[in-house]
């Protein structure tokens, strides 16, 4: 099987489920493991890439409202692979090449059209289920249980080492604004719920399973949470360091509970939690070290210096 994937999760799986060796081509953003980088990249970006938060949402809302996809797809260099099958997801047409575009693209394709493989989990549980629909399709099915299963250890030791019990009232949890965009402002809502549940918290201003809403400003203000956990979608920490001021300068920054007490904590949110992959697992217990940082010191994490930083460690 020839495969050429164009969503970063569906790469990551592949690999987790050690079927590198299938993978002849990827998208631009697919980036992890290392070693998927030597594979061709098969599209570009239509959006320009080093501009703030702000700026990335204006040109993005800019080239949709042309008509235009966010993405281009070399045909001829897909053609080139000869792929069996193509990877890609049908759940956001920002964050990757999306299913629709991709059909519309491959309808003039000469002999046998390589066949679509969709992605579109809206949970975290709906994660690990597509995940295992692609096991079945790369004939990998024994290793994906081996890795969903060694997932599911590694979610319970947390939740042991965390104290909890499996069904903590959730009103006795820390509430959690996971910020998955700046400006405009924007909570993370799909798998994240889920996911900060497994970390021992509670998301607030997000539904599970619900696409990610644009939240005003005073209804954060309002909620006060406990926690703030930005993670813009597709940046790196030091991207996120750069836009901080978006946040810090808007009026009342300074009188939020979880400003006050030193618990805003910037993620790589790109490699852990933008992504339904198998890293999720260790997204979970980046998440779990920032709520309870006296029961899972970040440090007995190995927590390398661009995973996370707590705003006391933000340079000003």
């Amino acid at each position: 099987m020839r495969i050429v994937s164009l969503l970063p999760a569906a790469t990551e799986w592949v690999a987790a489920f050690g079927a590198t060796e299938a993978l002849v081509g990827r998208s631009h953003a697919c980036d992890f493991p290392p070693r998927v980088r030597s594979l061709p990249a098969v599209t570009r970006s239509r959006v320009a890439e080093g501009g703030d938060t702000r700026a990335i949402d204006d040109a993005v809302r800019a080239t949709l409202a042309a008509g235009l996809s966010l993405y281009e797809v070399d045909l001829g260099a897909l053609r080139a692979l000869r792929p069996d099958v193509v990877l890609t997801q049908a759940q956001c047409a920002v964050c990757a090449v999306d299913l629709s575009g991709l059909e519309a693209l491959l309808a003039g394709w000469a002999g046998t059209r390589p066949r679509l493989f969709s992605m579109a989990p809206m949970t975290f549980r709906a994660v690990l289920q597509e995940a295992l629909h692609l096991a079945r399709l790369l004939d990998r099915l024994p290793q994906a249980m081996a890795v969903l299963g060694a997932g599911e250890r590694r979610l319970r030791r947390l939740r042991d080492r965390l104290g909890l019990p499996r069904e903590a009232d959730p009103a006795t949890l820390p509430t959690v604004a996971c910020i998955e965009w700046m400006e405009p402002l924007m909570t993370a809502g799909h798998w994240m719920p889920g996911l900060v549940e497994h970390a021992g918290g509670r998301a607030v201003l997000a539904g599970a399973g619900k696409p990610s809403p644009v939240v005003d400003w005073e209804a954060l203000r309002a909620t006060d949470p406990d926690v703030i956990a930005v993670m813009p979608c597709g940046f790196s920490l030091e991207q996120t360091r750069r836009d901080l001021h978006l946040l810090t300068e808007r009026p009342g920054w300074g009188d939020l509970r979880a400003v006050r007490t030193g618990r805003v904590v910037l993620f790589d949110g790109n490699a852990y939690f933008n992504r339904p992959g198998p890293r999720l697992y260790r997204a979970a217990e980046l998440l779990a070290a920032a709520l309870y940082p006296d029961r899972i010191p970040p440090d007995e994490l190995g927590v390398a210096p661009w995973e996370m930083a707590p705003l006391a460690h933000i340079p000003t």
